[in-house]
């Protein structure tokens, strides 16, 4: 049974930062080959120590994602001082964490290993991803979504509609392109168009949902 871990900034030791480093790096190395002693032996600490912190082996694969999904960040909104400047940098910044996020090699690993478990219903990986992945991503711009609707900056009856649409935005066919190795398609090639993608996206979206194109 994987550990309930709170996700904060400040959730994580540096100690234990390393640690979810090393099994990272572990899993763009090996995929399957994930294990306790793997990890203990390339992060330089006991086995002890990580059943100590993680409880078993879902627990380190949820520290990990968890980990992984927390360079997506939370934008920080003053609901007393939000307006269209604020809410639009606060997207952007989602977009570019996110983006910049999905297309990493880490990324990449972690969705083809967890498609291929869940596919196999080889253990509980693609659960693991998807709640501390995907589903944890979303929990942290629905808020500002909802925030920036009590404001009347945005017009939309379910935030989860809104949610899914932005992604989709800023998401685009990339992800499954790169999780099924189109050679026409590279992570360079994605990284310099991230600004440029960033803005398109946020424009797209403020003209759906914005309350002005709404009126």
């Amino acid at each position: 049974m994987a550990l309930a871990i709170k996700v904060s900034e400040e959730t994580f030791t540096p100690r234990q930062q390393a640690v979810l480093t090393a099994a990272l790096d572990l899993l763009v190395e090996n995929g399957d080959g994930l294990t306790m002693t793997a990890v203990a032996r390339r992060a330089s600490c006991s086995k002890e120590t990580l059943y100590k912190w993680f409880g078993d082996r879902d627990g380190l694969l949820t520290a990990t994602v968890q980990w992984q999904a927390a360079k997506v960040r939370m934008p920080y909104v003053d609901r007393s001082h939000l307006n269209t400047k604020a809410l639009r940098a606060s997207l952007e910044q989602f977009a570019r964490d996110l983006l910049t996020t999905l297309i990493g090699e880490v990324s990449i690993t972690l969705n083809r290993t967890a498609i291929t478990h869940a596919a196999q219903e080889k253990d509980s990986l693609g659960n693991i991803v998807l709640e501390n992945g995907p589903m944890a991503v979303r929990r942290r711009l629905k808020p500002i979504l909802e925030a920036a609707r009590d404001a009347r900056l945005l017009r939309f009856s379910s935030s989860e509609e809104a949610y899914r649409t932005f992604f989709g935005l800023v998401v685009r066919d990339v992800q499954i392109r790169l999780l099924l190795g189109d050679n026409g398609l590279t992570q360079s090639n994605v990284e310099s168009n991230i600004e440029a993608d960033v803005k398109i996206a946020t424009d797209q979206f403020l003209a759906l949902y914005g309350a002005k194109a709404n009126t």
